[in-house]
């Protein structure tokens, strides 16, 4: 197939430092080149990728000093629709500013939902604009959505095997968090684990300037303490070893998680997981195989004791099972063909043409999956 890859472009593909997005569209991009695929990758020009690249600004947007990017990704906007015809499919990984540009070519549009949906301020664009075929990156993702959205698939995010290699035992015996410092994180919970357990805690985490202050005032004084480690933001070989040698990953989230990368990172290390039953957590993490689930604090203490004897070669089993980029691009490219199948008067849900409907999001039951459906 003729596919385009169209990215973000905050950050370069794969992203230099910060950037979920980015990475998981380099390894869609990749795996399906190497799956014998013909993928332009619409992108910043420093990304690199053995696609075709289709350069959209010189490097990423972030490391420019832009601060909104909407231009920038409406021009690139315009050149993927003045190229449409060349492409089979178009893999959309931006949002929502293509609904309305991309609206009579729903039958060959993708487009994958990386971040949260219960945010009311842009529902009016999911309720109006519902021909667009979604993809979801966890069931639990869907929930805020208007019931009359294009559900195509739901598709787990998959990393290459080897980019956490294997490690068969815990050599440093600490607890690792890494991401963000951010209140829904919640990096004070993954202390109070270290603390209350009696084992070391090691944070590889960013601090944004919008968690500036939440750092400052709670979690910076909390890091004195003498099990407590703060590293600062680590790269992705550093990574490596810093998830490899930890007893388990904390992931003491108080969110609708879309999915959680280094959920799976961790796995692929053999690193289980002690995670807070939390938006896609219970989708993710096999409890008792690849982690512990918890509801509670207190269940976040016993769970350090439980992960010492869990087996991390079941953990790494798990991951090979479900989370590779193999897997993720084989359910990518029978959502494509499924989307394909049906052609531009099966798929495409009747034009817009009403006003659109303001007001908080829709909490109730997940839509179901209609004209669109396909099993995930």
């Amino acid at each position: 197939m003729r596919i385009a890859q169209i990215a973000p472009l905050s950050e370069a593909v794969p992203p230099k430092f910060y950037g979920g997005t980015e990475r998981v569209v380099s390894w869609i991009t990749e795996e399906l080149v190497r799956q014998g695929h013909d993928v332009t990758l619409f992108a910043s020009g420093d990304s690199e990728t053995s696609a075709k690249l289709a350069a959209c600004t010189p490097e990423g947007l972030r490391l420019l000093g832009y601060r909104d990017h909407t231009a920038s990704h409406l021009a690139m906007l315009h050149q993927v629709h003045r190229r449409a015809h060349e492409f089979d499919i178009l893999h959309f990984h931006i949002d929502l500013l293509q609904y309305p540009m991309f609206e009579d070519l729903n039958h060959k549009c993708i487009t994958t939902m990386h971040g949260r949906l219960d945010v009311p301020d842009f529902m009016p664009v999911y309720r109006t604009f519902t021909g667009m075929p979604l993809v979801s990156i966890s069931d639990n993702q869907r929930e805020p959505m208007p019931p009359n959205v294009n559900w195509l698939s739901t598709i787990h995010h998959g990393l290459p095997s080897q980019n956490c290699p294997y490690s068969p035992e815990a050599k440093g015996g600490y607890l690792a968090f890494l991401g963000r410092i951010s209140p829904e994180k919640r990096p004070d919970r993954a202390i109070e684990m270290a603390i209350r357990s009696g084992t070391p805690l090691k944070i590889a985490a960013k601090v944004d300037k919008a968690d500036q202050d939440y750092w400052d005032e709670v979690i910076e004084p909390m890091t004195h303490h003498p099990l407590v480690e703060y590293i600062g933001e680590i790269n992705e070989e550093q990574k490596k070893a810093f998830l490899g040698n930890a007893l388990a990953l904390a992931f003491p989230i108080d969110w609708p998680e879309p999915f959680g990368l280094v959920m799976i990172e961790a796995m692929s290390a053999g690193t289980p997981v002690i995670a807070f039953r939390n938006g896609s957590v219970p989708e993710v993490i096999k409890d008792g195989v690849s982690g512990v689930l918890c509801e509670t604090m207190d269940d976040a203490v016993e769970a350090v004791a439980k992960v010492k004897v869990m087996s991390r070669e079941g953990v790494r089993k798990h991951f090979e099972s479900q989370f590779t980029a193999e897997c993720m691009v084989k359910k990518y490219v029978a959502a494509y063909e499924a989307l394909l199948a049906r052609g531009a008067d099966v798929i495409q849900l009747p034009k817009s043409g009403f006003t659109p409907q303001y007001g908080d999001v829709n909490g109730s039951a997940r839509p179901s999956m209609t004209v669109a459906a396909m099993p995930a």
